[in-house]
Formats: structure tokens, sequence, C-alpha cells
């Protein structure tokens, strides 16, 4: 026996009341059959609905053949009449989302021809594929227009035409679909062929945001919100932005012209502060003039700076081994030469400290587990054999 799809009758029924035909125990709960139902089954990118049947929360939902399965949590007794309950904030979010990329898909069919070849309906966002390149400067008056058609409140109509009528309607499709076909139709926004759940008026979808557009095998992937989600997302950089204008004590409006000033005086800064530090390494470094292995210890430096100031050594010294951390963590370790070739060295040096890293001939550059005395006697040692080895 077919199943009654309420769903398709009236979008807007949350609740229900149907007979058990079946239930059936399977692995994750019981699989329960009803003469009619309101639950929308998963398909076609958007989710199914959740809510509950008598006592069992309804876990999933899928269609198998003319038929729509309710994956519950208890067994209900086949024969007996149940009322089915629709979580309505879940469903009415997803009608939101789907009926969004109806009018913003439809737009985008009317101005460039493609086709919306992927679409899912994520937890946070819902991610629209299609078949050609949007231009970048293109999305704002997209969006625009698509706002413009919610704004409007204009009807969602969704019917079967006859069989002698569908060939005359134009409506979007990726491939030839056989009678009966269910359309979904929006007044200036699109006509599409979908099996799908939609709000009644466009007004309900309140607002459609375009979050990204990427390249992807030819066409683009757009990430957007609708609705409550569009909504929440925008509250939620109001009010990152409200804090950004507090920290920089400027209007909210003008947060992006301070950001660039803070930006420039940042950069002068930086440029400032680069050469301070460049003398600074100088100078350490002229006090290992004429050393052969010169080993430097220097707190606050990150992988850059400690590379910096071993190129800085190896001016005056044969080979510099710089490094930056503490005792409690690790240090990043430099070991430079524009003289001798510091690769077989370098890399067992770090290996013998319980390090990871590596490099060229002129650098090697990695992390030491080991404390800043196994360092300087690990080196000590090192220095002692060479000169040894050199006085035989």
């Amino acid at each position: 026996m077919a199943t009654r799809k309420l769903y398709y009758e009236d979008g807007q029924q949350a609740s229900f009341t149907a007979t058990v035909l079946s239930c059936t125990p399977v692995e994750k709960g019981y699989e329960v059959i009803l003469d009619r139902t309101a639950f929308y089954p998963e398909g076609g990118g958007q989710a199914c609905d959740l809510g509950t049947l008598g006592t069992a929360q309804v876990l999933d939902v899928q269609e198998q053949g003319e038929q729509v399965v309710h994956l519950c949590d208890c067994a209900l007794e086949a024969g007996t009449c149940v009322e089915g309950c629709i979580q309505w904030p879940h469903r009415f979010d997803l009608m939101q989302q789907h009926t969004g990329e109806h009018i913003l898909s439809g737009l985008i069919f009317k101005k460039y021809g493609y086709q919306n070849s992927g679409f899912h309906v994520g937890k946070d966002v819902m991610e629209v594929d299609f078949d050609g390149p949007i231009p970048p400067e293109d999305l704002w008056a997209l969006e625009e227009e698509a706002n413009s058609l919610i704004w409007q409140n204009l009807p969602v109509h969704c019917y079967y035409p006859a069989k002698e009528e569908l060939p005359y309607i134009p409506y979007r499709t990726k491939r030839a679909l056989p009678w009966p076909v269910r359309i979904v139709e929006i007044p200036g926004g699109d006509i599409c062929a979908c099996c799908g759940i939609h709000v009644a008026f466009t007004g309900q979808v309140g607002l459609i945001k375009i979050l990204s557009c990427v390249s992807l095998r030819g066409g683009v992937r757009l990430e957007l919100v609708c609705g409550q989600r569009a909504y929440r997302y925008m509250a939620n950089i109001f009010g990152q932005n409200r804090e950004v204008s507090r920290i920089l004590s400027a209007k909210m409006p003008e947060t992006a012209a301070a950001v660039q000033s803070l930006q420039a005086h940042y950069n002068e800064e930086k440029y400032r502060a680069n050469a301070l530090q460049k003398k600074v390494f100088d100078s350490i470094a002229a006090g290992y003039t004429g050393q052969h292995l010169a080993v430097h210890f220097e707190d606050g430096l990150n992988g850059g700076g400690v590379r910096d100031l071993a190129q800085a050594i190896g001016q005056y010294a044969a080979v510099a081994v710089v490094c930056s951390g503490s005792d409690d963590a690790v240090y990043s370790i430099c070991i430079y030469s524009e003289r001798e070739d510091v690769s077989a060295f370098g890399k067992n040096a770090i290996h013998s400290l319980n390090g990871r890293g590596g490099g060229k001939k002129e650098a090697v550059q990695g992390t030491v587990n080991a404390t800043k005395a196994q360092i300087v006697h690990y080196f000590d040692a090192l220095s002692a054999s060479t000169a040894g080895a050199q006085g035989e």
C-alpha cells in the first residue's frame, strides 16, 4: 500500500493522525510505515523531517518505492492510530533554504542559462553548484534581485500539470522527466521540476545572503544562507563589527577604513622593527668574529627570527647555531653556514637532540626537545672533538 504524502497536499501541516501499517525492528530502531504521513523523507539534497509519532521519536525518514519509512526509537503497534508531530522549526528552516535556492537558481538560469548541478542543505549553510562561471561582480545584483522577489511576498505554487500541458511549461530541469512531474513556480523567479517542500509565499524566506563563490569543475559553488540562518549570520557579523568598532573607536560603518589605517600603521612599525632587529642581530653577530662553531640562545624569536640571526652570525663565524625557546617546551633551532655544507651535520644534531627538521647544505632548521644545558653540552662536545682531531 502506497503512503499518502500529506506534505505535498499541505506543506504547512505540522501535525496529523495516521494508522500504523507495520513496525519492523532493525539495527538502529524500528521501521514504521503509516497509511499517510506529513513527514518529508530525505531527498534531493534536503534533509528529512524530525519529530514524534505517538511516544516514539522519529530519527530518520526515507522513501522506499511508494512507501515512506520512519525510523523510530521505539516500537508502535500495527493497526493502532498515532498522532504525528513535525518538529516545525527544523521543517520551516529547510523550507526557507530550499525556496531561497529556487529563487536564486531561477535568476541565474534566466541570466546565464546555467543549470543547478548540485544542491545540499548542511547544518549551518547551503551549497549550490552551477555548471558555468559567474563573475564575482554580478553576485551583489543577483542577491539584490533575489531579495526583491522575497519582499514582494509572491505565491509559491506547487502543482502537477496535466500530461498534455507539461510540454508547454518552460520549466528548468537537468534531464527529461516522465509524467507526472511536480512543478514549483515562483512568478518572475523560477519554474522548476522539484519534489521538495517549500514555503507558501516568498516573504517567508525572509532574506538570502550569499557567503562565498568558488570555482568548481568549470562552474561555481555558491555558499549561502536563507531565512533564520541569514538572520543569525548577520546578527553574528553585526556583533563582531560592533566589538571591532569599540576597539578601534570608530563608527560601525567606518570600521573597514579604520582597519586599513591600522594596517598601514602596523606595516610602518613592522618595517621599523625589522630595521632595528637587523641592527641588534648585527651587533650580536659581531661578537662571534673568528669562531668556527658559534652557539647562541636568544629569547622570543619565531622560526624566521632564528633563521635571520643565524644568517647574521654566519657572516662572522664558520658555522652558526641559533636557538630560541624554553626548557619547558621546545627550542626552535637553525644551523647555518656560508662556508661549509651543514646538511648532514645539522640533521644529525637535530636528531641527536630529539628533534625534527630539515634543510639544504647552507641551512638546516627545525625544533629540538632538549634543555639548554643539553644543547650546549652537545655542541661543546662536538667542538672539543673537532679541536682534538685537528691537534692530532
